[in-house]
């Protein structure tokens, strides 16, 4: 039964500004804007450098993606971890490719609240889910899983990680809120689902041991270890993703002090041999958690894997059924 408490959290406050999604704004249509003027200025004096220009404008982050996964090519093969392949790395690139922009300059920046948050109780049979996003992202970064939550009739909270560039402890005050608020629309324990940075989030929520129980954590592409791309950040949590840096070591001894070093146990790890952000690739990987192998997954494509997504939910759908988790709360 959800109490009158319970019912007030769940409509709680959600995320109702972004200044990623402002910044993303200015980015996108001002490439447009200059795109556009480049091939004004130059078409009529020569259609070849108007033509390149603009491809370069327009599609030089596949370079970029390129650079990326040749370097998490390069390092994986000291990594215990299958290798993916020229062929793997090459379909991961292509992957990353084609869904950087509907990530980055289309859901993020424009299409973020277009699915709101669930704001009342519900009666679902499953748990509750918590969305939380990755570095440099928002909320809108979710939209497939929102729309799949709700198809499926699945309540669920989300954040907005902010300031975008500040200290990953800085955000725990959000997740508690958000976890809050998923708790409150079934009154029953939820499951968290996190992405790159977001990993690292939850589990300095949980070191902080601030008390809300979660059923599960599903993190996607997690430095959980590190990335050796940390190295070249210049912004606090960029910082605290480097390898086996002073930040994750600070958490480990955290997590140890409060105890929480068995909860891994109730971590499921996704994690692949092509991921061009987080490598190497074991790297996003956590003792004793349920860590699963996406061969040849890029890092934002791996978060809409179709198996990642479908084995995730159904972890819900089990809890749903469990006579011990319906009790629990």
């Amino acid at each position: 039964m959800i109490s009158d408490q319970q019912a007030r959290t769940a409509r709680s406050a959600v995320p109702r500004t972004s200044s990623l999604a402002r910044l993303q704004q200015v980015l996108v249509l001002g490439t447009l804007g200059l795109t556009l003027t480049w091939l004004w200025f130059w078409w009529s004096r020569s259609p070849s450098v108007a033509v390149v220009g603009a491809a370069l404008s327009l599609g030089g982050y596949a370079l970029v993606l390129g650079l990326e996964g040749m370097a998490a090519a390069w390092l994986n093969r000291q990594d215990p971890t299958q290798p993916a392949g020229w062929r793997g790395v090459l379909g991961a690139w292509w992957q990353e490719v084609r869904v950087a922009p509907v990530v980055f300059a289309w859901r993020q920046p424009f299409r973020w609240t277009s699915l709101p948050d669930d704001a009342g109780p519900s009666d679902a049979d499953t748990p509750a889910v918590v969305l939380v996003h990755g570095f440099v992202c928002n909320r809108g970064f979710w939209l497939p899983w929102m729309r799949r939550l709700r198809a499926q009739g699945i309540p669920y909270a989300s954040v907005n990680l902010e300031p975008v560039f500040g200290d990953i402890d800085d955000y725990i005050p959000l997740i508690d809120d958000a976890v809050r608020r998923a708790h409150a629309l079934t009154g029953r324990p939820p499951m968290l689902v996190c992405h790159s940075m977001g990993g690292l989030v939850a589990r300095a929520w949980m070191a902080s041991a601030l008390g809300t129980p979660v059923h599960a954590v599903v993190t996607i592409g997690s430095p959980h270890r590190g990335t050796w791309l940390g190295r070249f950040s210049r912004v606090a949590n960029g910082r605290q993703m480097r390898l086996d840096g002073d930040w994750l070591r600070g958490l480990v001894e955290r997590e140890s002090r409060n105890a929480l070093a068995s909860t891994y146990a109730r971590f499921v790890c996704w994690y692949s041999n092509a991921d061009n952000i987080v490598f190497p690739a074991s790297t996003a990987t956590l003792p004793g958690a349920d860590n699963r192998l996406v061969h040849g997954a890029a890092h934002v494509a791996m978060a809409f894997h179709p198996r990642v997504m479908d084995e995730s939910l159904a972890m819900l759908a089990s809890a749903g059924r469990s006579p011990s988790e319906r009790t629990a709360s």
